[in-house]
């Protein structure tokens, strides 16, 4: 391994590798937090290539799926259900609202403004509708290239659920807790 200047660049050059076929990615840094930040992204990187490559499938991204679930949920399951379930619908569907208001927070956009333009323009069914975050205005994500891995979504929504129950166990064994403290 050695480094060449030429003119202002510093090219960085590994040869006589073990297994040609493979690629080295070598990282530089001022300071350890900056490498330390540099390792994540390009693992996060690579690592959603290999999902999409894994998966062969990707879904819209700039909120674009939550956007849909949450319309759906609203327009369509609730209308099934009936009694308290039908607010376990409303909640959930809210709660997949999480990432379009933190994509709009984030960009300086209001949250609010920006669901209730995701949901109308999410029901007039014209595609897929997320949140440009430049405008912060809805668009059709797939024409930008703007795209999610389908199995994160899938462990997304396995795992809301299961992480909410528990939630609420941990809620009730603090009551009955407390409940018997009193006795």
């Amino acid at each position: 391994m050695y480094e060449h200047v030429l003119g202002e660049e510093k090219y960085t050059f590994v040869e006589e590798v073990r297994h040609p076929q493979s690629c080295t990615i070598l990282l530089k840094g001022p300071n350890d937090h900056t490498l330390s930040q540099l390792k994540d992204a390009v693992r996060d990187g690579l690592r959603s290539v290999k999902n999409t490559l894994t998966d062969r499938a990707v879904v819209p991204g700039a909120g674009a799926f939550e956007a849909a679930l949450n319309v759906h949920l609203l327009e369509t399951v609730r209308k099934t259900v009936e009694g308290r379930a039908k607010r376990g619908v409303e909640a959930f569907a809210e709660a997949m609202l999480v990432i379009p208001k933190t994509l709009a927070e984030n960009s300086g956009y209001d949250a609010q403004d920006v669901c209730i333009a995701l949901a109308d323009e999410v029901a007039k069914g014209t595609g897929p509708v997320g949140l440009d975050v430049t405008t912060g205005e809805p668009f059709d994500p797939t024409t930008a290239g703007v795209y999610d891995n389908y199995i994160v979504k899938q462990q997304i929504l396995h795992s809301a659920p299961v992480i909410a129950t528990q939630l609420l166990l941990v809620d009730e064994v603090m009551r009955a807790g407390v409940n018997m403290r009193k006795r």
